[in-house]
């Protein structure tokens, strides 16, 4: 299960209309050391808890962390420490994936930093977890779920996701070290009104522009910017060589704007409080 120098975690978004939770279980290892954590992010906190042991499988995907479980199907949390009490269920329904994996050719090049995975763009949510006393209600909530694996974060990069109108988007930009050279690698999914739109490197999309918490790609003649517009951030391991002794600041629920237009058509602009950002560049 473990290789020297590698991790691997998955990423549980979840979200009411007036609140956000993301559940990022996962494990890591150095060439000394094994750790298992499960990580929760809400709109005004943030907990990492460890843990012994995590089995998965990932078609279908499923995951067992302690007494929890992560799928496709269903969150089941059970989770008693000092620091920490998460009890409850949350069912999903009308999983969305996208079309083939994100990495494209990527997929199969070795010797990659990180490989991201998209499970799910959108999908329903319905029943509720209580944190530390506090009770979240889902219903007709909406989730996102992605993973990465490898051996480490890349050290700039700038991460989104939000959904809007019954659709979903995400984009990551990030400076990819490969044997010895660095290139701009982008990933990103506008799905607008059931259309999946793929923004990628190896479509051929550039970065336009990229700083003061702004990126902008372009692939042809279609154009993506989003832009954090007010940060909610809370601090997140992330993985260095197999170790989690990386901090990264993540605004699971901000502000932000986005524009995705073809030509001269704008085919959705908007402006969300509900976004998810990391903008880990400057």
């Amino acid at each position: 299960m473990f290789n020297q120098n590698y991790f691997k975690g998955w990423y549980f978004k979840c979200c009411t209309k007036e609140k956000t939770i993301a559940f990022i279980p996962a494990y890591h290892q150095s060439k000394n050391n094994k750790t298992v954590s499960l990580q929760i992010i809400t709109d005004d906190s943030a907990f990492n808890i460890p843990f012994c042991n995590l089995q998965y499988h990932e078609n279908p995907l499923h995951i067992q962390i302690g007494k929890s479980i992560f799928s496709e199907k269903a969150i089941n949390l059970n989770i008693s420490t000092k620091e920490i009490s998460v009890q409850g269920v949350l069912k999903f329904s009308g999983i969305f994936p996208i079309h083939y994996d994100i990495m494209g050719p990527f997929k199969f090049v070795p010797f990659m930093q990180c490989r991201h995975s998209i499970f799910s763009m959108k999908h329903q949510i319905n029943g509720y977890i209580t944190i530390n006393g506090q009770q979240y209600i889902f219903k007709n909530g909406i989730g996102y779920i992605e993973g990465d694996c490898g051996i480490s974060f890349p050290e700039r990069y700038v991460w989104t996701q939000c959904h809007f109108k019954n659709s979903s988007l995400m984009l990551s930009v990030a400076d990819i070290p490969f044997l010895g050279i660095h290139f701009m690698g982008i990933i990103g999914i506008v799905l607008l009104n059931g259309k999946e739109y793929r923004i990628a490197t190896y479509l051929g999309a550039k970065v336009k522009y990229i700083g003061k918490n702004t990126v902008t790609v372009q692939q042809g003649d279609f154009h993506l910017t989003a832009k954090l517009l007010e940060k909610n951030a809370y601090p997140l391991a992330a993985p260095n060589h197999g170790l989690m002794n990386r901090t990264i600041h993540e605004s699971p629920s901000c502000k932000a704007y986005y524009q995705f237009s073809y030509q001269k058509q704008i085919l959705c602009e908007f402006v969300s409080n509900r976004a998810s950002f990391e903008f880990e560049y400057e």
